[in-house]
């Protein structure tokens, strides 16, 4: 399997490592192929980097990994015929600018429409799921918590692609919510918001959700 990480920061580079570590062949777009020579001799033969656009065509799953104020430049620059029809496993945050207020960050969207809507809308034919986004990305592959197995909640509009992002979790070490359809990431977007407090106001930065049921 070929999985293409559009982005080139810690999000992109350990996500790129674990899917190295399942087998797959990886990747990562970015603009500036310089910043990952370190991590490519890290990574080993399983992995490349190259243009946003050489990226999406490679891929057979995309992983959307950048900022979430440049993702839909990227989305433009990665080429929307490229992304046609392949899920597009999305981890991004509509982060603002604008300094936490008391730990609190500020974000560009609201709860009316998330991020992950206006990328669905901005290329249609592509399956976009929402992932990754509620925690560091320390704890991306193989998370370790005393506490158990943590929860990872996923949204899209597609049930297959859901299916098969849902089996990626699992083989990277998540428990797996399916919150439903795209609007869910209006709920599940903020959960980074959530997630950021305790850092920024304790400065602790390894913990994650769990979803408990009776």
């Amino acid at each position: 399997m070929k999985v293409s990480i559009l982005g080139s920061g810690l999000v992109a580079q350990q996500l790129g490592l674990g899917f190295i570590k399942e087998g797959y062949e990886v990747k990562l777009g970015t603009r500036d192929k310089t910043k990952l020579n370190e991590w490519l001799k890290k990574a080993g033969s399983k992995a490349s980097a190259g243009s946003f656009e050489e990226a999406a065509k490679f891929g057979e799953e995309i992983v959307l990994a950048t900022k979430g104020s440049a993702a839909e430049a990227v989305i433009e620059s990665a080429g929307k015929n490229n992304l046609a029809g392949k899920i597009i496993i999305d981890t991004t945050n509509p982060i603002s600018d604008d300094p936490p207020a008391n730990g609190v960050l500020h974000f560009f969207t609201s709860l009316e429409e998330s991020l992950m809507e206006r990328l669905q809308k901005s290329v249609p034919d592509a399956k976009f799921v929402k992932a990754f986004n509620s925690v560091g990305n320390a704890s991306m592959y193989k998370p370790k918590f005393k506490d158990g197995t943590p929860t990872m909640f996923i949204c899209g509009n597609d049930e297959n692609a859901k299916k098969r992002v849902g089996d990626i979790l699992l083989s990277f070490g998540w428990e797996v919510e399916d919150m439903g359809k795209a609007e869910a990431a209006r709920a599940i977007g903020p959960l980074c918001i959530l997630w950021c407090i305790k850092g920024f106001l304790k400065n602790e930065w390894s913990h994650a959700f769990k979803l408990l049921k009776k």
